[in-house]
Protein backbone atom coordinates (compact mmCIF):
# COMPACT_ATOMS: atom_id res chain seq x y z
CA UNK A 1 0.00 0.00 0.00
CA UNK A 2 2.85 2.44 0.83
CA UNK A 3 4.11 2.90 -2.35
CA UNK A 4 0.54 3.33 -4.03
CA UNK A 5 -0.14 5.80 -1.35
CA UNK A 6 2.69 7.97 -2.78
CA UNK A 7 2.01 7.47 -5.95
CA UNK A 8 -1.31 8.60 -5.84
CA UNK A 9 -0.30 11.85 -4.22
CA UNK A 10 2.28 12.06 -6.40
CA UNK A 11 -1.27 12.29 -9.12
CA UNK A 12 -2.66 14.56 -6.86
CA UNK A 13 0.56 17.42 -6.91
CA UNK A 14 0.48 16.68 -10.86
CA UNK A 15 -3.24 17.56 -10.89
CA UNK A 16 -3.31 20.10 -8.34
CA UNK A 17 -0.29 22.33 -10.13
CA UNK A 18 -0.83 21.30 -13.97
CA UNK A 19 -2.54 23.58 -16.52
CA UNK A 20 -6.14 23.52 -15.90
CA UNK A 21 -6.03 21.73 -19.67
CA UNK A 22 -4.51 18.59 -18.26
CA UNK A 23 -7.31 18.56 -15.21
CA UNK A 24 -9.66 15.72 -15.24
CA UNK A 25 -13.03 16.34 -15.81
CA UNK A 26 -15.75 14.07 -14.28
CA UNK A 27 -19.56 14.79 -14.07
CA UNK A 28 -19.45 15.30 -10.22
CA UNK A 29 -18.85 18.61 -8.48
CA UNK A 30 -15.91 19.98 -8.24
CA UNK A 31 -15.61 19.57 -4.51
CA UNK A 32 -16.89 16.24 -4.39
CA UNK A 33 -14.49 14.95 -6.58
CA UNK A 34 -11.50 16.94 -4.69
CA UNK A 35 -12.74 15.17 -1.05
CA UNK A 36 -12.87 12.16 -2.83
CA UNK A 37 -9.37 12.31 -4.32
CA UNK A 38 -8.02 13.19 -0.59
CA UNK A 39 -9.98 10.80 0.90
CA UNK A 40 -8.87 7.81 -1.24
CA UNK A 41 -5.33 9.21 0.12
CA UNK A 42 -6.12 9.33 3.42
CA UNK A 43 -7.61 5.86 3.37
CA UNK A 44 -4.56 4.33 1.26
CA UNK A 45 -1.79 6.03 3.37
CA UNK A 46 -3.34 4.85 6.58
CA UNK A 47 -3.57 1.17 5.24
CA UNK A 48 0.05 1.52 4.29
CA UNK A 49 1.46 3.35 7.50
CA UNK A 50 -1.56 2.15 9.90
CA UNK A 51 0.66 3.41 13.38
CA UNK A 52 0.70 6.32 12.16
CA UNK A 53 -2.75 7.71 11.19
CA UNK A 54 -3.17 10.71 13.39
CA UNK A 55 0.45 11.82 11.59
CA UNK A 56 -1.10 11.26 8.46
CA UNK A 57 -4.58 13.20 9.39
CA UNK A 58 -2.53 16.23 10.37
CA UNK A 59 0.23 16.04 7.19
CA UNK A 60 -2.68 15.30 4.55
CA UNK A 61 -5.16 18.01 6.00
CA UNK A 62 -2.21 21.00 6.11
CA UNK A 63 -0.22 19.32 2.99
CA UNK A 64 -3.33 19.71 1.13
CA UNK A 65 -3.78 23.77 2.06
CA UNK A 66 -0.02 23.51 0.78
CA UNK A 67 -0.30 21.57 -2.64
CA UNK A 68 -3.54 24.03 -3.05
CA UNK A 69 -1.39 27.41 -2.59
CA UNK A 70 1.14 25.43 -5.30
CA UNK A 71 -0.98 26.81 -7.66
CA UNK A 72 0.33 30.25 -7.94
CA UNK A 73 3.05 29.01 -9.37
CA UNK A 74 0.51 27.83 -12.45
CA UNK A 75 -0.36 30.79 -14.92
CA UNK A 76 -3.53 29.35 -15.53
CA UNK A 77 -4.54 28.13 -12.02
CA UNK A 78 -5.62 29.81 -9.01
CA UNK A 79 -5.55 28.97 -5.28
CA UNK A 80 -8.48 29.09 -3.19
CA UNK A 81 -8.38 28.51 0.87
CA UNK A 82 -11.90 26.93 0.24
CA UNK A 83 -10.20 24.44 -1.89
CA UNK A 84 -7.75 23.22 0.50
CA UNK A 85 -10.32 23.12 3.65
CA UNK A 86 -12.30 20.38 1.16
CA UNK A 87 -9.34 18.68 0.50
CA UNK A 88 -8.09 18.50 3.86
CA UNK A 89 -11.34 17.21 5.16
CA UNK A 90 -11.79 14.90 2.13
CA UNK A 91 -7.89 14.01 4.13
CA UNK A 92 -9.03 13.13 7.54
CA UNK A 93 -12.51 11.34 6.49
CA UNK A 94 -10.95 8.85 4.30
CA UNK A 95 -7.76 8.58 6.78
CA UNK A 96 -10.21 7.95 10.48
CA UNK A 97 -11.86 5.27 7.44
CA UNK A 98 -9.11 3.36 7.39
CA UNK A 99 -8.62 3.74 10.84
CA UNK A 100 -11.98 2.73 12.01
CA UNK A 101 -11.84 -0.41 9.36
CA UNK A 102 -8.58 -1.44 10.47
CA UNK A 103 -9.72 -1.25 14.06
CA UNK A 104 -12.84 -3.45 13.19
CA UNK A 105 -10.76 -5.85 11.39
CA UNK A 106 -8.16 -6.60 14.44
CA UNK A 107 -11.48 -6.57 16.83
CA UNK A 108 -12.77 -9.83 14.38
CA UNK A 109 -9.05 -11.13 13.91
CA UNK A 110 -8.34 -10.90 18.20
CA UNK A 111 -8.85 -14.43 19.66
CA UNK A 112 -12.05 -14.85 21.89
CA UNK A 113 -11.93 -15.08 25.28
CA UNK A 114 -12.49 -18.88 26.63
CA UNK A 115 -15.58 -19.71 28.45
CA UNK A 116 -15.46 -19.37 32.29
CA UNK A 117 -16.35 -22.61 33.67
CA UNK A 118 -19.34 -22.55 35.75
CA UNK A 119 -18.38 -21.49 39.16
CA UNK A 120 -19.55 -24.55 42.20
CA UNK A 121 -22.37 -22.29 43.94
CA UNK A 122 -23.92 -21.83 40.54
CA UNK A 123 -23.84 -25.50 40.22
CA UNK A 124 -25.51 -26.01 44.04
CA UNK A 125 -28.63 -23.48 43.00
Amino acid sequence: MRPLAWLVLAGIVFVTISPIGLRPHTVTTVDFDRALAYAVTGFIFVLGYPKQWKLIVLLLAFGAVAIEALQYLSPTRHARLHDGIIKGMGAAIGAMAAHGLLKIRARKAAPKAPAEPASSSAALD
